[in-house]
């Protein structure tokens, strides 16, 4: 590969990932449909006839931020666990990339590049479902899609550091899944304010990239907590962990291709 980098594997990893583009799409659009349909319009009716909705808005413009940001860590999720396993154990392509002009740091970047890409339109796809629905409005568009790809984002670095470590599947993917993506997804403000669970439980949402990039998008859509310090804390939570994934990662690719 002359002149070889980043691009090169991320162009490759689209290429495969384009196979899929029909799945893709229709876990883009036909999930969320569903979702909202069934919990947004059908718990939330409830929610806003019985208590006029949360945080002095309705339901669904409450949920909105949160589904938003589920959505873009679970897209890039997708992109960093199995096709890493792919890469290291079961097709061992990343070896092969190592014997070009790559470096493990490029391999993994790239990875991660194309991981972005299904973020973002992960992402925009999910808010034009809720913009459908009436959930959110357009100018929302330009707080609520950054903070979910910020989210995913600094999901998919740790998850491609934690991909990297791993030897034999065995299931280990389907235990993430189950005990992380959907504690996560419970215990992280989603349905309800996050105050309203007992402590025992809300640690799970401090230490989880959904619950602060949810308290960004409601602040920022409309104004829910929006106290200024609080807000950068937010942000420099899913920063870290975003550069300290990248980091590990890095180093475990190099560990991994250079042994």
């Amino acid at each position: 590969m002359s002149g070889a980098s980043a691009l090169s594997v991320a162009e490759y990893r689209l290429r495969n990932m384009w196979k899929w583009k029909r799945a893709i799409i229709f876990y883009g659009l036909g999930g969320p449909f569903l979702y909202l349909a069934s919990i947004g319009l059908g718990v939330g009716s409830l929610v806003n006839a019985n208590g006029g909705g949360l945080d002095g808005v309705p339901y669904l413009t409450f949920l909105a931020p949160a589904l938003l940001a589920s959505a873009a860590i679970q897209g890039g999720q997708d992109e960093v666990t199995f096709p890493v396993l792919a890469g290291f154990v079961w097709q061992k392509l990343f070896f092969g990339m190592a014997a070009t002009s790559l470096t493990p740091a490029q391999i993994a970047n790239g990875v991660l590049l194309a991981s972005v890409v299904r973020i973002i339109f992960t992402a925009l796809a999910y808010w034009v479902v809720l913009w459908g629905f009436g959930a959110v409005t357009l100018a929302s568009a330009v707080v609520l899609i950054p903070c979910a790809i910020f989210a995913g984002i600094a999901f998919a670095t740790f998850m491609l550091w934690i991909a990297a470590k791993v030897r034999n599947d065995d299931g280990f993917f389907a235990l993430v899944g189950r005990f992380v993506i959907t504690p996560m997804f419970l215990f992280s403000g989603t349905f309800y304010p996050l105050q309203s669970l007992p402590l025992t439980v809300q640690w799970i949402g401090w230490l989880s990239p959904l619950w602060h990039a949810t308290e960004m998008g409601r602040a920022l859509s409309y104004g829910a907590g929006a106290q200024a310090p609080l807000f950068w804390l937010h942000a420099l939570f899913l920063a870290l962990m975003g550069g300290a994934g990248l980091l590990l990662a890095h180093r475990q690719f190099t560990r991994r291709l250079t042994a």
